[in-house]
């Protein structure tokens, strides 16, 4: 497993608002695919308040108070690409979904997310830059929350 910190509104848009494309300026995956859990950075986004609204826009609903500093849920990394890859394709894991979309940013890596679970409570931690490995104590504790959820 791997984590990515991402400021809010983006994390709540990742799990709970259908965003899924992350978009970043380099690959931080490298050849890595599977499961990634979403850390709420302690800061908010610059101009949240315009990212809240454009979730609203593209989700149909508002972000009010999301947590910070803490795991928020899990997603699937099912493929990254540079954004010269987005056309018309089929996106080869998700079947009828092209390989981009509307949350999509040009001259960026694209990590394509898959399958969010949100996490009923979440998880308190401190954030990393790129995708980092979270130490045993803390990946157990997002797998006994998982499986919290699936039951």
């Amino acid at each position: 497993m791997r984590v990515l910190t991402v400021r809010q509104p983006w994390a709540w848009a990742i799990i709970h608002g259908g965003k899924h494309v992350e978009n970043r300026s380099r690959n931080i995956a490298g050849d890595y695919r599977g499961p990634v859990a979403i850390h709420a950075a302690a800061r908010e986004a610059e101009r949240y308040h315009q990212a809240a609204e454009e979730i609203y826009d593209r989700a149909g609903t508002y972000v009010l108070k999301a947590p910070q500093s803490a795991i928020v849920g899990v997603v699937d990394l099912v493929d990254v690409h540079k954004d010269d890859r987005c056309d018309d394709k089929a996106h080869p894991h998700t079947p009828g979904e092209l390989a981009c979309s509307s949350w999509a940013m040009a001259d960026h890596h694209h990590l394509v997310l898959t399958n969010p679970r949100p996490l009923t409570n979440p998880i308190r931690a401190r954030g990393r830059l790129g995708l980092w490995k979270p130490d045993e104590d803390l990946e157990q504790a997002i797998a006994a929350a998982l499986a919290e959820v699936t039951r």
